[in-house]
């Protein structure tokens, strides 16, 4: 019979153990870590007191830092190597190129900021739905694959927004709003012949940058479509505007985060991003020419139709 050697849990627990004051600080980041998140929470759903100096959420805080400060003192062992482990696979993340430490810090800033400043869930009333109106020359006229509209898309990439570092996986939303600010920056509403609707191709609507909310929904429709961004066309009581999906509502918060603290921080301050949830869960930001930054406010919540260009 094989004999297996004891394990001495109390030296392997004190070999284990972080030597004084090393733990202390170690659980003391750890805790401040974790209090942030719990004290946004918790403060957006109590009644603010109007305490002078807002003592009542300062005493919240330090209120809930001490017990988790105590709970993870309870159990400095286990967590002291969980972090370990935790370290040790971010190094390896960093080294090949996965998800390591820029990683990790870029989702921890898009959560808090996301859970301090909400995005705007844009309620979709979906009236009776009708044809959409002019659906062929529309889409004949979203000349994505037109050589002049993919190097405007391009130009657009180039001169805004290239420096921009990490966020790799939204690298395509990050030049499709590149090109939603050189469009926007440059649109000049003109109406239409009062004969009827006139609907220009995106190659034309380059040479003036100019024309009526169905003409900028094409041009930014082709010039996103022809960088790889997913566009979508969304017909309201007289109005046209163009919509692009950014994923889900994890990929929110990154995009929530870019929008207002990295990408259109003056035109964003203190607003917030607006969206449309499809019936598969996606998100979709507005563009419209009335929006100064991704996500800007909706002309009009009726919505009659959409027109998704996959």
């Amino acid at each position: 019979m094989i004999k297996f050697p004891k394990i001495d849990f109390p030296q392997l627990k004190s070999k284990l153990q972080v030597k004084s004051p090393w733990d202390r600080i170690i659980i003391s980041v750890l805790s401040l870590l974790i209090t942030i998140p719990i004290f946004i929470i918790v403060h957006q759903n109590l009644i603010d007191l109007e305490w002078a100096f807002n003592l009542d959420r300062i005493f919240i805080f330090l209120f809930l830092f001490v017990a988790v400060f105590f709970l993870l003192m309870l159990l400095r062992t286990i967590i002291i190597v969980c972090i370990a482990v935790y370290l040790l696979v971010l190094v390896y993340g960093s080294v090949i190129g996965n998800y390591g430490f820029n990683e990790i810090s870029e989702d921890y800033n898009s959560m808090i900021y996301t859970m301090s400043d909400n995005p705007y869930p844009q309620d979709i009333i979906v009236a009776k739905l009708l044809p959409f109106p002019n659906k062929s020359l529309i889409l004949s006229a979203i000349e994505y694959q037109n050589p002049k509209v993919r190097n405007f898309a391009i130009m657009a990439t180039t001169k805004h927004f290239k420096g921009i570092k990490g966020y790799s996986d939204y690298r395509t939303t990050i030049q499709c709003f590149a090109v939603f600010k050189e469009i926007n920056s440059r649109w000049n509403y003109v109406n239409d012949p009062k004969e009827g609707d006139y609907i220009a191709t995106a190659s034309e609507s380059l040479e003036y940058f100019s024309g009526d909310c169905d003409d900028h929904s094409i041009l930014m429709a082709a010039a996103i479509r022809s960088i790889g961004g997913t566009p979508r066309l969304i017909h309201t009581k007289g109005h046209i505007y163009p919509e692009i999906l950014i994923g889900s509502l994890i990929d929110l918060e990154k995009v929530n985060y870019l929008v207002k603290n990295v990408l259109f921080p003056k035109e964003s301050y203190k607003q917030k991003l607006h969206y449309h949830i499809d019936e598969r869960g996606q998100v979709w930001l507005n563009l419209d020419y009335t929006a100064k930054y991704p996500g800007g406010p909706f002309m009009y919540e009726e919505i009659l139709g959409a027109l998704t260009l996959n």
